[in-house]
């Protein structure tokens, strides 16, 4: 690796570890900002927002990169990251968290843009490869992000904020002194059309064969978002968890997690196939929300951790199905609709998942889990479809 990759790689690290500060530690805020101790709603309106932010301008902030160059937007993007959560950390009212918020999506949209660099630098051949680290290194960050806000969050509640700061301003200098321009800024006009973050769905509705694993790809997404919302509401409703303790919660699902998508999917998918696998998924993953929904002692939530992380390996099955049911040459346009989807149900999932938890916490807390497991059942009509007619030629 020559030393743009590692640069690359490291910023990443740092994006995820300021993102993953801030989680143990909103809740409470957002009661010191209230006053009130029912902030479910609220707490879903602000991670709705950020990722409404991410959805409408990871596409702008890549077609200004393609126009203006890599490195212009990379510092412009970190500074404004930097003086924002400087910003959050003294937010005297709730509406000038939510603008920071709303601001922070807007900033961390850059990971398109890191994506677009490495592209740049890489041979087609080794591509797959580095995106792969790009991956792993955000999953190393929010392990990480979690557990340092949690322990900062003993000394002073808004120390998180303070920490991503400091973070974001490491990224501007690596970005200042290291990083060269990849691209040579082109001279083409902007094309506004392109920035339509639902464009790429439109190609979805066109092809009819994807339309059912396109919905089931939506129900794991979504089940993939709720979890990672309420997990900190629940944690402190049922099991009277603290910010470190959410951490540490958090960062050994992050850690199962990565084992899990390296060392389990792969064999699990060469020895029952796709079509399998996903199965094993949608099981493992109902079992391990029933076992959230009924577990009484905080250790349990620690032991349910592996279980759900392997429930996960349902998902890169379902993506390997649909990327045999379309031609070479129109993979591109898949991916485009699975990370508009991706996007929508982070907007979605939030809302959903704290509404929920919002109207059942007084009376039992684990009940949202039931509802993400009873949204697995959706999926039985398309298992069936997809055990009925096997795997499709290409299109």
């Amino acid at each position: 690796m020559n030393r743009s990759i590692v640069t690359i790689i490291l910023i990443v690290v740092l994006d995820a570890i300021g993102i993953g500060l801030i989680f143990p530690i909103l809740p409470s805020l957002l009661e010191e900002l209230t006053g009130s101790g029912q902030v479910s709603l609220t707490y879903g309106i602000i991670l709705a927002a950020y990722a409404a932010m991410q959805f409408v301008f990871s596409p702008i902030l890549g077609m200004l990169s393609d126009r203006y160059g890599r490195r212009p937007v990379m510092i412009v993007s970190l500074a404004g990251a930097a003086i924002d959560y400087l910003i959050m950390a003294f937010a005297p009212h709730l509406w000038v968290l939510l603008l920071g918020r709303i601001i922070a999506g807007i900033t961390s949209a850059n990971m398109s843009v890191a994506g677009a660099y490495i592209a740049d630098i890489t041979d087609e051949k080794d591509r797959a490869q580095r995106f792969s680290w790009m991956s792993a290194a955000f999953g190393v960050g929010f392990i990480i992000g979690p557990v340092m806000g949690g322990l900062l969050s003993v000394y002073f509640l808004r120390a998180p904020f303070l920490a991503a700061a400091v973070l974001n301003a490491l990224n501007l200098i690596l970005v200042l002194t290291v990083v060269k321009e990849s691209r040579v800024p082109s001279r083409e006009p902007l094309q506004f059309k392109a920035l339509n973050p639902l464009g790429p769905l439109k190609w979805a509705f066109s092809f009819p064969a994807l339309a059912p694993l396109i919905a089931m790809f939506l129900i794991f997404a979504i089940n993939g978002v709720i979890p990672g919302t309420i997990s900190v509401l629940y944690g402190r409703a049922q099991f009277h968890f603290d910010g470190v303790t959410i951490g540490l919660w958090m960062a050994a699902f992050g850690i199962c997690h990565t084992v899990a998508q390296a060392l389990i999917t792969g064999p699990l998918s060469k020895r029952f196939g796709d079509r399998g696998t996903l199965v094993i998924g949608v099981v493992v993953d109902t079992l391990a929300f029933l076992g959230f929904a009924f577990a009484t002692q905080g250790w349990m939530a620690f032991a349910l951790s592996p279980l759900s992380a392997i429930g996960g390996v349902g998902l890169p099955a379902l993506q390997s199905l649909m990327s045999a049911q379309v031609s070479e040459d129109r993979q591109g346009e898949l991916q485009g609709v699975l990370a508009s989807a991706q996007s929508m149900t982070s907007i979605i999932g939030p809302l959903i998942g704290t509404s929920i938890f919002a109207m059942t916490s007084p009376a039992y807390p684990g009940a949202v889990w039931l509802v993400a497991a009873a949204l697995y059942l959706l999926s039985i009509p398309v298992l069936a479809w997809v055990f009925r007619t096997g795997t499709p030629q290409p299109a």
